[in-house]
Formats: structure tokens, sequence, C-alpha cells
């Protein structure tokens, strides 16, 4: 672990906070853009879905590299890089001739937003100890949720006073923010890490997530999603083949093993399975309501996200894993009840129970898995842990999907319940203390 002063450290987390507010944004503002965008520019309409799916499925490919890239060089210098990537492609993007160019562009913002992940994250674990990682991940808790409540109607606010083009542009200038917070900071370079780097692993498995992550995430025509489906395949078992040559694998597969970590990580999947679906359910169980009342049931289920995070990392300082636990649980209850009345009171208080879990528990995972992760790792080990997030959260929405289709659309919401009550049970029987590498996780 690098010791730097307190002024340092908070630089470094001020600066993480900065760019960690650009991703919901960025994925919120793709979204909203593309009917906008795809009549505005010229090129094949088709090309239109592909400025989210570019964007997303380049993050989840290059996730794991530059988590493994960021461990291994300067990470001040490679977070700053990120960003540097994420604001000039923001401004292109606003710029963009024809479809097929702004393609291009989200698919380089989502390599840039990949590098900024895992060097922020790998700039913090290594200046932060395992026992104040709760806190930090508290404020990057409170950061996200506000962004992911506020994303969408940041982005129609920004569509409405400058059109398409400044949703880019608003995410780019708040990446620049970030360079200009992290210059001056210390290189946070490890300097005795094995020379061998499993290049081949890192790629072929960024493909692969990448792959499964846009068949199950997307509504894509079905033989490409068959395609995507037989890549992933193919990649895992080549993945396979490469790791069990390797002397240093780039995946950190043993924080896998650890149950916490494994447990943490299928719990913050099963979260964002709960607001993803509840956000495209209840409007659908409530569709007895008026336009108004909708909107405060989607906001009971945002808003808590925005300032209950801070609280959660103060009772996660004892009661991290009791707290994860009954948030599942009551997500899972509450669910159930959900889809035996369509009571406007009773919908009411579902959003507010399933908001205030999300906001209880908005980066108490991360927190809790993270303090797992050697310092020398934090790029690697916070990339799996999310790449990791990303597929229990893409296939539970497809899962969901699956279900809306074969019975009805409202109940999709017992996806997430069922996948919340899993990682419950699993989350109660990783509560024996692990040691990693001969020291105390």
């Amino acid at each position: 672990m690098f010791y730097l002063s307190v002024r340092h450290r908070r630089r470094v987390l001020v600066a993480d906070l900065i760019s960690t507010a650009v991703f919901p944004l960025a994925i919120t503002g793709s979204t909203a853009v593309v009917p906008a965008a795809t009549a505005d520019l010229p090129g094949v309409d088709a090309l239109g879905p592909w400025i989210v799916v570019g964007y997303n499925g380049l993050f989840a490919a290059a996730l794991l590299l530059a988590g493994v890239l960021a461990d291994r060089t300067s990470r001040t210098k490679f977070f700053a890089l990120g960003n540097i990537v994420v604001a000039v492609a923001g401004v292109l993007s606003a710029l963009a001739p024809d479809l097929g160019t702004l393609v291009a562009l989200r698919v380089l913002a989502g390599i840039g937003a990949a590098m900024c992940a895992a060097g922020g994250s790998a700039m913090v674990l290594a200046v932060y100890p395992p026992e104040d990682r709760h806190r930090i991940y508290g404020y990057l808790g409170a950061v996200l949720g506000t962004s992911l409540a506020l994303g969408p109607f940041a982005a129609q606010g920004l569509m409405a006073i400058g059109g398409w083009p400044l949703v880019f542009v608003v995410p780019a200038g708040v990446a620049a923010i970030a360079v200009l917070m992290s210059i001056g900071l210390p290189s946070l370079r490890t300097r005795d890490l094995p020379k061998d780097f499993d290049l081949a692993g890192a790629v072929i498995f960024g493909f692969t997530i990448a792959a499964a992550v846009t068949a199950f995430g997307f509504a894509l025509p079905v033989w490409a999603t068959v395609g995507l489906l037989l890549i992933t395949a193919a990649g895992f078992a080549w993945l396979v083949r490469v790791e069990r040559r390797t002397p240093d694998p780039a995946i950190p597969l043993d924080l896998l093993r650890i149950p916490a970590y494994r447990a943490y990580a299928l719990a913050t999947g099963a979260f964002m399975g709960v607001l993803v679906v509840g956000l495209t359910v209840l409007p659908q169980l409530g569709a007895h309501l008026g336009a108004g009342q909708v909107g405060l049931l989607l906001s009971l289920l945002t808003i808590p996200s925005t300032v209950l995070p801070l609280l959660a990392s103060r009772i996660a300082r004892r009661w991290s894993s009791p707290l994860v636990i009954t948030a599942l649980v009551v997500c899972t209850a509450t669910a159930v009840v959900l889809q035996l009345t369509d009571v406007p009171l009773a919908l009411f208080i579902g959003a507010a129970l399933l908001g205030i879990c999300l906001g209880l528990t908005e980066g108490v995972p991360d927190g809790q898995a993270l303090k797992h992760v050697p310092s020398h790792r934090g790029g690697a080990g916070a990339a799996l842990f999310s790449t990791t997030r990303m597929t229990v959260e893409t296939l539970t929405l497809a899962a969901a999907t699956g279900a809306a289709t074969l019975t009805s659309p409202t109940k999709a919401l017992l996806v997430p319940a069922a996948v919340c009550l899993l990682s419950a049970v699993t989350l109660h029987r990783s509560r024996k203390p692990i040691a990693v590498g001969g020291r105390d996780a």
C-alpha cells in the first residue's frame, strides 16, 4: 500500500468520485439520444442501437484488461488517460458527421470508461487500507446512486436545452475535471511485479464477457444472439486452455474462491437487477395510476440511493452482512407481495421498501468485498468484481425479459426476487472469516 498525506488521499478519492459520476449519465444519455441521433445523422438506421451496445460491450470487454494494466503501470496516469479518452470521445461524438462515426466514438468512449473505472479503483485501493474501504465505498455509492437516479432527468434536460450533442459534451467536461484533479498526484506505481503478463487471458476473457453481456442484454436478431452465444462458449473453452498453461494468470480467480467476495458480488448484481427490472415493471403494475403517481412511484425506487449510502457506510462498520442479507430478504418478500395486489398504497409502500433497500446497500457490498483485495491488485480485483456484477445483472434482466414474454410483464419482478433470495443464502453461508495470501482478508 502507498502511504500518502491526508490531502493527497482525499484528492485521489475526489478525482475518482468525479469520474464515477460520468458513468450513469453516459449510459442513460446514450440510450436517450438514440432516436434523435438516428433521425438527425446520415447512415443506416440499424446502427442506432449500437450507440449503446458499442459503449456497453467495449466497457465490459476492456474492464479486466484495464484493471490488470492499471496495477502494472502508473495508476494515476492510467486513470487520467482514461478520462482524457472519455473527454475527447465525448466532444467528438457531439460533432460526429454520421451514425457510423458516432458508433465508433462510443466504442472508444467505452474503452476510456473501463480505464477510468479500473484506474480509479486501483488508485483508491492502493492508498486506503481495508478497514477504511467501507467508508470510501459509501461515498462512491452515494455518487453512483445519485447519478443513476438523476441520469435520465439530466439527459432529457440536456436534450431540451442543446439537443442530443450536449448529452455527450457535459460528461466530457466532467471527465476533464477529473483529469485536472489528478494533476500533481503521486504516480502510485508498483515496482516489484512479475515481468510476465497474461495478455492473452485478459483479452480472451474480455471479449467473452462482452459477447455474453451483448447477447443477453440487448434485443438483437436471433441469428446475432445465437452467434454471440457460440462465441461466448468458444471463448470460455479457449480461456480455460490458456489459463491452465499460464503460471501467473491475469484473471484473479483466486478472489472468487473467497466466499465473501463471491457472495457480495452476487448481491450487488441482484440489487442492480431489482433496480433495472423495477424501473420497467412498477409502471406496469401501476398502469391504473396517473402520470404523476407513476413518477412518484419511480422516485420512491430511486431517490433513496441518493441520500442513504453514507448512512449505510456507518451501519456497515459493524453490521454489513446482516444489513445486506436483510435488504435482500425484504426485496424478495416485497416483490412477491406486489404480485398479489395492485392497490395504490401497497404499490407505493413496495416501491419505497425496494428503494430503501437499494439505498441502504449502495456501495456496501463493494466495500466489503474489496476488503479482501490486496492493494497491489486493486485494479484487477475491482474489475473482476464489476464484471461479475454486470454478468449477474445482465442474466437477471435476460431471465426477467423471458419471464415477461412467457407469462406477463408484471411477473418479471419475481426473477430478481429469486436472485436476491439466492444471494441472501449465499452471503449467510459465507460469513466465516477467510485468510488471503497468509494474511487476514
